[in-house]
């Protein structure tokens, strides 16, 4: 059986990580309060941010902004896009 969470992100009931995905405090509090879904959708937002701000996660630097950003997105009402981004159509 699947693990449920109430994922704060979609404010519903839905299926659990399986495991941590991200280390420390903030990395339990996901695993406690973030779905499967939302944490796919947080994989599409991460993406995008490192390509318009063509970050490089190995640098300090982008990886703080990564998981402030993250934590915004979770717990804080959402991580902004970057002004002037347009999606792509296909």
């Amino acid at each position: 059986m699947a693990r449920m969470v109430n994922c704060v992100k979609l404010d519903k009931e839905a299926e659990g990580l399986d495991r941590p995905t991200y280390p420390g405090d903030l990395g339990k509090r996901i695993y406690d309060n973030v779905s499967k879904e939302a944490w796919q959708s947080w994989m599409g937002h991460q993406t995008m941010l490192i390509n318009e701000y063509r970050l490089t996660p190995v640098d300090p630097k982008a990886r703080k902004f990564l998981e402030e950003e993250m934590e915004k997105f979770f717990f804080e009402g959402g991580s902004d896009k970057p002004d002037g981004f347009v999606p792509q159509s296909d």
